[in-house]
């Protein structure tokens, strides 16, 4: 299935999910989707993660200025690991592996690429399309923020899905695990 057919395929189920979860009358735990964060600058996309698919990973899939003044993208410049230093932001995980919590929150860790740290986080919806995330640098310094969900594709925004061509990459440690490869059987 091509890539754009699987995104068409994404954003109609998304719809209808929407559709029958607003007349339920309850509100999805479940954060995936696209999110514009509360100063506009960036969408992040959330999506289910990891070995089991229970946690919850984002990725910047477009970014309101991706691209510095020399026309260069932005990179994670700031990063502690050298070898991802030179990686581009769009496109790039920031959100690694969040837990559900009894609470029907996720919390976790969140990478901030302007200062190369992790902080604590964690997130819930407040309503059908609107995400609460706050994070904390100790249990003290805490900010919270309003994200918008979004259904709409703007220009440069990766749409594919994550490890396709034109989708965001994750982290290796959160890489979908591949699918066993079958044992080859001989012939007598």
């Amino acid at each position: 299935m091509n890539i754009f057919l699987r995104f068409v395929l994404r954003i109609a189920i998304t719809i209808v999910m929407m559709a029958f979860g607003g007349r339920a009358g309850a509100a999805s735990t479940d954060p995936s989707g696209t999110w514009l964060v509360e100063d506009g600058r960036a969408r992040i996309r959330l999506e289910r993660c990891g070995p089991s698919r229970d946690r919850i990973c984002g990725f910047i899939v477009w970014m309101k200025e991706p691209a510095d003044k020399r026309g260069q993208p932005y990179r994670d410049s700031q990063n502690p690991d050298p070898d991802k230093r030179a990686r581009m932001l769009l496109g790039h995980q920031l959100i690694m592996g969040l837990q559900a919590t009894p609470e029907g929150r996720f919390a976790g860790d969140i990478y901030n690429a302007e200062d190369g740290k992790s902080y604590s986080v964690s997130l819930w919806r407040e309503s059908p399309d609107r995400l609460k995330l706050r994070g904390c640098l100790i249990k003290i310094l805490c900010q919270t923020q309003t994200w918008q969900q979004t259904l709409d594709v703007l220009p440069g925004q990766l749409i594919g899905l994550t490890g396709d061509l034109n989708g965001p990459r994750a982290d290796k440690e959160w890489a979908q695990v591949p699918a066993p490869k079958p044992i080859p059987v001989k012939g007598k």
